[in-house]
Parts: C-alpha cells; sequence; structure tokens
C-alpha cells in the first residue's frame, strides 16, 4: 500500500445552489488513511447563488477556488483544474449528489494497492444492469439517454480493443503523471471521453469499481443535451482514435 499520498478532487460548479453545499461539506468530510486532499473548485460564473455559497468555502483548509468570467462547458474547468492539480492523484467529482464522495476510498484502493494507475467508477457495475438512469416523468427520456449510453460505450469498446462498462462515468481517478504532456481538445462532457481514450492509447487499462449513483432528470438541473452532447461525443470518439 503506496502511504502519504495526496489526492486532488476537481469539482467543475455552474447553477448548483440546490447541492453544492451538501457536496462540499460531505466532500471536506472524508478521511481516508495516509492521503491528504485538496478540493479545487471551479465556479463558472452561475446564474442561480452558486458562487455566493462557493465564496463561503473560500478560507476552508483545504479548498482552492477559481472563478471563471462565463461557463464555457464542463471540460474547459476541468483542463483549469488540471492544471491547477498538485496531487498524486487526480479525482474528478461533479456537484450535483449523483455520486457519493463516501465512495473516494473504494475507487483510490486500486491505485494505492499498485494494482492500476487508473480507475472508473462503473454505475453499470453496481446496478448490474445497462438502464442506469431512471426519471419519474421522463421515462422515454431516460431509455433514450441509456441507449445512447450504452451505443456509445460498445462502439468505444469496438474502437479501442477493450471491455469497459461505463468510460463516460464522472468518476474518473487517475494519478497525475497519466496525464503529463497531455493536450486536451474538448470543453463539454465530451471531455470524459476524451480522457479515457488518450489514457487506454496511452496504455492505461483502467479498473473498474462499481459504484452508486442516483440520477438526475432535466427537471432537477441535469445538462446534458442529447443531440449536442451525443453529436460531442461521437465526434469525440471516432476523433481521438484515429484523427488525434
Amino acid at each position: 500500500m503506496v502511504q502519504n499520498q495526496k489526492l486532488s478532487i476537481i469539482i467543475p460548479i455552474y447553477n448548483e445552489a440546490a447541492y453544492v453545499a451538501q457536496l462540499l461539506d460531505r466532500v471536506l468530510a472524508v478521511k481516508i488513511p495516509s492521503v491528504s486532499k485538496e478540493i479545487i473548485i471551479i465556479e463558472s460564473n452561475s446564474t442561480d447563488g452558486t458562487r455566493e455559497l462557493v465564496k463561503k468555502y473560500e478560507k476552508k483548509k483545504e479548498v482552492k477556488v477559481f472563478y471563471q468570467e462565463k461557463p464555457f462547458g464542463k471540460g474547459n474547468a476541468l483542463k483549469l483544474g488540471f492544471q491547477h492539480a498538485t496531487g498524486d492523484i487526480i479525482l474528478i467529482q461533479d456537484a450535483d449528489l449523483e455520486y457519493k464522495p463516501e465512495e473516494y476510498e473504494n475507487l483510490l484502493e486500486p491505485i494505492l494497492s499498485g494494482k492500476t494507475s487508473f480507475v472508473l467508477g462503473s454505475r453499470p457495475l453496481a446496478k448490474e444492469s445497462w438502464s442506469i438512469r431512471k426519471y419519474a416523468g421522463y421515462f422515454f427520456y431516460a431509455r433514450l439517454l441509456n441507449l445512447g449510453g450504452f451505443f456509445y460505450t460498445m462502439l468505444f469498446n469496438s474502437l479501442y480493443f477493450v471491455w469497459l462498462t461505463d468510460p463516460a462515468t464522472m468518476f474518473k481517478v487517475f494519478k497525475r503523471e497519466c496525464i503529463s504532456g497531455m493536450i486536451f481538445k474538448s470543453n463539454y462532457f465530451d471531455l470524459d471521453w476524451e480522457l479515457v481514450a488518450k489514457l487506454v492509447r496511452k496504455g492505461y487499462k483502467p479498473v473498474e469499481v462499481p459504484v452508486s449513483y442516483i440520477s438526475r432528470s432535466v427537471a432537477e438541473g441535469k445538462k446534458i443535451r442529447f443531440l449536442r452532447d451525443g453529436f460531442l461525443v461521437f465526434l469525440a470518439i471516432v476523433r481521438f482514435r484515429f484523427f488525434d
């Protein structure tokens, strides 16, 4: 077991006033033996009072906050977070409480034990089903997203010669050295796929760990858009396999 590691938790935040305080309190409360942490918040000029809530955490010992002048996309915020991360290990955390910070220790175990340098938190593995999204009153939209996720996962696996259940997961954990020298091009949700594509092509085989997932609908603030982001994801899967 590797000792005395530093974990950089990168949290992109935009219009999450309903969740952000609870999320940050839970992340701050996480304690992992022999692991210190820094929490890097990228706030993208929210319009719902989120920025004012984030400012209350600026002086917390483990917290670093960076403010963007406008929302450039989740991927863009993550790239800024990568630039400021100083930890041995990087973990990506969304601000909407679909994923549980209390599961960090399980996600880190394969890296700290030396089994791998790259971990994905898999939602289908935990649910034993590809139908990970269920929205009250939005049955067909949830099914559309589930089918889209299944299609893109199978496309990714076939093009990159891997067998992953959830390359789109938000919970991506990896040693900072894995992305040394990498230049990321995506600015939206397609960065999730670009990151996995480039790490796989660099020779890092991810270990998947089952994680809990509470799906959130568009009515509850979910920001992914099926047509726009679906098109960008398809381009990313193909582009970063053959053209980049």
